[in-house]
């Protein structure tokens, strides 16, 4: 579809309202915890490099890769835009080996609820320890069990509008109760304001949900040791209430 080539225009439509200054301040505390200085970082899951962006402004040193390539071409031309030099580059996070080391690992927005299965948790935590010194932090955020079950998805819609068309969306999830994971199924109207034409695209998008005592458990096995979870809205110990938490791991 010409005017819906890549991922990246339907990420940036839909989250363009999202306050990617404040989390990343909040990350830049968090990370804060783990002790020991803090200049260089990877970001696991970088999307469009706006959160890199945010903490190059706060004098850190960012590398972001993401397995998207539209996200990653997305995200070095707002760097360009910018006028920050910053790299970034396409690779999994479960199959990434570094050819450094970094004081710090981030991965924000929910990219590891994308990991589904235990094995891929397991790959993806070891490719981050790898990245890291001893001492080194980890955070990251998730999808949080307690509150996903207190409060289960249902169907939403969300509107966008820019200058050539109009956006809706629709979320339908599907929860499987024996995975603790939950189908979002994405159906997204695009509305060209110039001929009318509806064009659909269809995703789904397979996010888990994780408790504190098996992301412990998996985050030991790696050679990390979790030091604290936090709500990521109230920033207090999460709860039933908590439908996503930072985890802040170090190196051990």
């Amino acid at each position: 579809m010409e005017i819906f080539q890549d991922y990246a225009y339907y990420y940036n439509a839909f989250y363009q309202d999202k306050d990617y200054r404040a989390e990343t301040g909040e990350a830049a505390e968090l990370l804060g915890t783990v002790g020991g200085e803090i200049h260089r970082i990877i970001n696991y899951g970088c999307g469009t490099g706006r959160h890199d962006l945010e903490l190059a402004k706060l004098g850190y040193t960012c590398t972001g890769i993401d397995m998207s390539p539209e996200m990653i071409e997305t995200a070095i031309c707002n760097a360009r835009r910018e006028g920050i030099r910053m790299d970034f580059s396409v690779a999994d996070i479960r199959e990434y080996v570094p050819e450094q080391t970094y004081d710090a690992v981030i991965s924000l927005f929910h990219v590891m609820s994308y990991q589904n299965t235990n094995g891929d948790v397991g790959r993806a935590f070891a490719s981050a320890r790898a990245a890291l010194e001893k001492g080194g932090a980890f955070l990251f955020d998730a999808w949080y069990g307690p509150g996903v079950l207190s409060d289960r998805p249902c169907v939403r819609v969300k509107e966008y509008e820019d200058g050539a068309n109009r956006l809706v969306r629709i979320a339908r999830p599907v929860m499987h109760a024996q995975d603790n994971t939950v189908d979002v199924n994405y159906e997204v109207f695009v509305i060209s304001k110039s001929t009318n034409q509806v064009q659909v695209i269809n995703e789904t998008h397979r996010m888990r949900y994780f408790f504190r005592p098996e992301l412990e458990y998996m985050l030991e096995k790696a050679g990390f040791e979790l030091i604290n979870t936090v709500d990521c809205k109230t920033k207090g110990e999460p709860d039933y209430n908590t439908w996503t938490a930072y985890f802040v791991a170090r190196a051990v």
